[in-house]
C-alpha cells in the first residue's frame, strides 16, 4: 500500500513537473545571454579600477621623473616718491642667511613643528586628515580660508606659487608638495623651509631672524627664544617683538604648550621657557631709508589695497609709486627737529597735504623711528582743543547763525543745558577776557572760548558734528558745550583732512597716498582714483579762510611766527594741558602739526608754543620754488568794512574800522554812529520831516 501510494506520488509529481516545463520554456530569452545587470557592473568597475591603476601608475612616473618649477625668488618691493626716487626697499631676499640644520638649534626645530606640522615626519607632503578637516570647514563656511597646508606645502608654495586662495592653487600645492617628498628627505625639507621662512622685520630664514632680535646665531637659541620666533611666522606684524612684544610673548605661550602636548617638552620645561626674561636686540638704524613713518603707512596701505599677506608684499618684487615729495618730507623732518628740545622725550607729528588733489607730499609721525615707530599722524587719542573752531564756525557760517558782524560780549558765561539740567563754565586762557562785545574775526584771532561756546550754542551742536562728518571726521563726539573747545580726541590727519576741504574750495578729496602699484612685469595691479566731492560752497570756504588769517594779525595767537610767512595764510591754533597744535594752509598747501608727549603729560607753556613755529617754517620752506598767490575770491563773497565794536557798517563817524567777509546776504545794512529807523533811504541825504519828527519823539 505505502508503496503504491509512493509510486502514485512520484507520478502525479512528476507529470505536474513535465507540466511545468513548457510554461518555463515560454519566456522569452535575455540579450545578454542571461548574465544580467552584475556582468555591467563588473565590467565597468573593472574599467575603471584599470584606469585608476593607470593614472597612480602615471602620477608615479610623474613624480619620479617630473621636475620642479623654477623657485620664484624673492624680489624686494621698492617704495617710490613722487619723482620715482626710492624711499624704501622692502626687504625681501636681502637680508637672508643660508645655513644646515644641524645649525639651526633643535629647539626652534622642536617649536616649528609644533606649532606647524606635528605629522611631518609621518605624512608624505599632504596631510590627508587635516585636508579633508580643512575642505569641510570651507564647505560649512562657503570660504577657502581654513589653512590644513603642512610644512612641505608651505615651503612649496612659497618656492613655486603665489598666494591666492583657489582651489588650483591648493592643488598645485599639493602636487609640488608631493614632488618634494620624492626628491628630498624630510630633514633637507625642513632645512629649506627655516632658511626661506620669513620671521618678519624683513628677515628670512632662522639664521637672520636670531642675528636681528637676539644678536646671536640660531644654534645658540634657548628654548624661549626659540618659541618666540616660532610663532612670528602666523603673523609677522602682529607678533612682531619690536612693535608687538605683549602678543609676542602671548604666542611664544601657545608654542610653548603646543610643545608640551606634542611631547617635545615637558611641564617643567616649558615654566622654564615662561621664567626666562626675553631680550630683544635694538632694531639696527635703518639708514638710508626715508620717510620712514610714511613708508610704514603706505605698505599697510598696499596690503589692504591688494589683500596680499606682508610677506609676499615684501619679496613680491612690487613697485609702489607715491604721492611724498622727498624735499617737503627733509624740509618737515628738519622743522620739526630744530623745535624739539635735545633730550626730551617731547613727540611731534607733522602731515602735510596738496588741497588741488588730495595728495599727502610730507609725513612725520614721531621724532625717532628706531626707537618707536609708532606713526602719531593717525593716534585718535589727542584733544585738537581750539584747532576744531575752525569746524564750528564753518557750522555756524552755513546754517547763517552767525557773520563776521556778530558780536558776543568776553566775560566769564554760565552755560545751560540738556534741559537746564547740567551747567557749563568755559574759561579764557589765563582767565583774560575783553569784559566787552567783540567780533568773530577778533574772537578767532584770539581764541576767545566764551565766543566759541556761544556760537555752538547759538548753531546748535547738532549742526555742527553734522559739519565734522562732512569733514571727514569720524571720531566720537558728543552733543555738548565743551564740543566748541575741542574736548573730543581726533587725529592730525583727520584735522589735516578736515582744513583740505576749506583750502580747496570747498572741495572733499580723499587724501591719497599710493597712486599705483605695479608688478615685478611693470603690470598695474592697482591704481588711485580719488573721489572729489563739493561738500561746502567755495563762498563759505572763503569767508572762514578771510577769518581764519586773523590769528597771524597783532593780538593773534600766531602772530609771533607772522614774520616768517610770506604768503597769504589760514590757520588755527589749539592748546590743552597735555596737547599744542597749529592746522593751517595756504591755497597750495595744508599742514596739520601736533606736539605733545605720548603718555599724556602736561606740556610747559614754552612747549605749548612750538607748534606754529613748525609749522610757518615748514610752509615756507616747503613752497620755497611756489610764487605767492592769494585765495581766489569766488561768487557769494561780499567784501566791506565794518565797525568791530557793533558789527555795523563802517562810516567816517567809527572810530575804527576792518575788512570782512560775508556770504551774500549776511552783510549788515545799519551803518555805525547813525540810528538806522532815521537814516535816510537814499544811503544818507536830509533826513525827512517824518524822520525828524520821530527823532525828536524817541529823544
Amino acid at each position: 500500500m505505502h508503496s503504491e501510494r509512493r509510486a502514485a506520488g512520484h507520478e502525479a509529481g512528476g507529470a505536474s513537473a513535465r507540466a511545468e516545463a513548457p510554461a518555463r520554456q515560454e519566456r522569452p530569452e535575455r540579450a545578454d545571454g542571461g548574465r544580467g545587470r552584475g556582468f555591467k557592473w563588473r565590467m565597468a568597475l573593472g574599467i575603471a579600477l584599470l584606469l585608476l591603476a593607470g593614472a597612480v601608475a602615471a602620477a608615479e612616473l610623474a613624480l619620479r621623473f617630473g621636475s620642479l618649477p623654477m623657485a620664484e625668488l624673492p624680489q624686494s618691493t621698492r617704495i617710490l616718491d613722487m619723482d620715482g626716487q626710492v624711499l624704501s626697499s622692502l626687504q625681501g631676499g636681502v637680508n637672508r642667511r643660508t645655513v644646515a640644520l644641524r645649525d639651526i638649534s633643535p629647539w626652534l626645530t622642536k617649536a616649528t613643528l609644533a606649532v606647524e606640522d606635528r605629522r611631518f615626519y609621518s605624512h608624505s607632503g599632504v596631510d590627508l586628515r587635516g585636508l579633508a578637516r580643512a575642505a569641510w570647514v570651507d564647505a560649512r563656511h562657503l570660504s577657502r580660508e581654513q589653512g590644513a597646508s603642512t610644512l612641505t606645502q608651505q615651503l612649496a608654495r612659497n618656492l613655486y606659487l603665489s598666494h591666492e586662495r583657489t582651489w588650483t592653487r591648493k592643488a598645485k600645492e599639493a602636487w609640488y608638495a608631493a614632488m618634494l617628498e620624492r626628491k628630498y628627505s624630510k630633514d633637507k625639507i625642513l632645512e629649506m623651509y627655516l632658511n626661506q621662512i620669513y620671521y618678519g622685520n624683513g628677515v628670512y630664514g632662522a639664521e637672520a631672524a636670531a642675528q636681528l632680535y637676539f644678536g646671536k646665531p640660531a644654534a645658540s637659541l634657548s628654548l624661549a627664544e626659540s618659541a618666540l620666533l616660532a610663532g612670528i611666522p602666523k603673523g609677522p606684524r602682529y607678533y612682531s617683538p619690536y612693535t608687538r612684544l605683549p602678543q609676542a610673548l602671548q604666542r611664544q605661550r601657545i608654542v610653548l604648550q603646543s610643545m608640551e602636548n606634542s611631547g617635545a617638552i615637558d611641564a617643567r620645561q616649558r615654566r622654564q621657557a615662561l621664567a626666562e626674561k626675553i631680550v630683544v636686540r635694538p632694531m639696527p638704524d635703518n639708514r638710508g631709508q626715508s620717510a620712514p613713518y610714511f613708508a610704514d603707512y603706505v605698505r599697510k596701505l598696499a596690503a589692504s589695497k591688494l589683500g596680499i599677506e606682508e610677506r609676499l608684499l615684501n619679496e613680491g618684487g612690487l613697485q609702489i609709486y607715491t604721492t611724498l615729495d622727498s624735499r617737503m618730507q627733509r624740509e618737515a623732518e628738519a622743522a620739526v627737529e630744530k623745535q624739539m628740545p635735545k633730550n626730551s622725550q617731547l613727540q611731534a607729528a607733522l602731515v602735510s597735504i596738496d588741497p588741488s588733489t588730495g595728495y599727502i607730499k610730507a609725513m612725520v609721525g614721531g621724532r625717532h623711528y628706531v626707537d618707536n615707530p609708532y606713526n602719531r599722524v593717525f593716534a585718535a587719542t589727542r584733544q585738537p582743543g581750539s584747532s576744531f573752531k575752525a569746524v564750528v564756525y564753518a557750522a555756524a557760517l552755513e546754517s547763517r547763525a552767525v557773520t563776521a558782524a556778530t558780536t558776543f560780549r568776553s566775560e566769564p558765561t554760565v552755560f545751560y543745558y540738556d534741559d537746564y539740567r547740567k551747567v557749563y563754565r568755559p574759561s579764557n586762557y589765563n582767565d583774560r577776557y575783553f569784559g566787552a562785545d567783540i567780533g568773530l574775526r577778533q574772537a578767532i584771532g584770539t581764541s576767545d572760548n566764551i565766543f566759541a561756546v556761544q556760537t555752538l550754542m547759538k548753531t546748535g551742536p547738532e549742526t555742527v558734528i553734522a559739519m565734522a562728518r562732512k569733514l571727514g571726521i569720524a571720531a566720537k563726539i558728543d552733543a555738548v558745550p565743551s564740543l566748541a573747545l575741542g574736548t573730543f580726541p581726533v587725529s592730525p590727519y583727520e584735522m589735516a583732512s578736515a582744513y583740505a576741504v576749506f583750502a580747496a574750495g570747498g572741495v572733499k578729496r580723499e587724501p591719497t597716498a599710493i597712486l599705483r602699484i605695479a608688478d615685478s612685469a611693470g603690470h598695474t595691479l592697482y591704481e588711485a582714483r580719488p573721489k572729489a566731492e563739493q561738500i561746502v560752497s567755495p563762498a563759505l570756504s572763503y569767508v572762514l579762510t578771510d577769518l581764519l588769517g586773523s590769528v597771524f594779525e597783532p593780538g593773534g595767537t600766531a602772530r609771533r611766527v607772522a614774520h616768517l610767512l610770506h604768503r597769504p595764510t589760514a590757520g588755527k591754533s589749539g592748546t590743552t594741558s597735555s596737547d599744542a597744535w597749529f592746522v593751517g594752509y595756504t591755497p597750495d598747501l595744508v599742514t596739520s602739526v601736533w606736539v605733545g608727549y605720548d603718555k599724556g603729560r602736561a606740556i610747559t607753556s614754552s612747549e605749548a608754543h612750538r607748534a606754529a613755529p613748525i609749522f610757518a617754517e615748514y610752509t615756507e620752506a616747503a613752497l620755497a620754488g611756489v610764487a605767492p598767490h592769494a585765495f581766489a575770491v569766488p561768487e557769494g563773497v561780499v567784501s566791506t568794512d565794518i565797525d568791530p565794536a557793533s558789527g555795523l557798517l563802517a562810516s567816517a563817524a567809527c572810530p575804527t574800522r576792518v575788512r570782512a567777509a560775508f556770504l551774500a546776504g549776511t552783510e549788515p545794512t545799519g551803518t555805525c554812529g547813525e540810528d538806522p529807523e532815521s537814516a535816510a533811504k537814499d544811503g544818507g541825504g536830509p533826513q525827512s520831516l517824518w524822520s525828524k519828527i520821530r527823532g525828536w519823539w524817541k529823544s
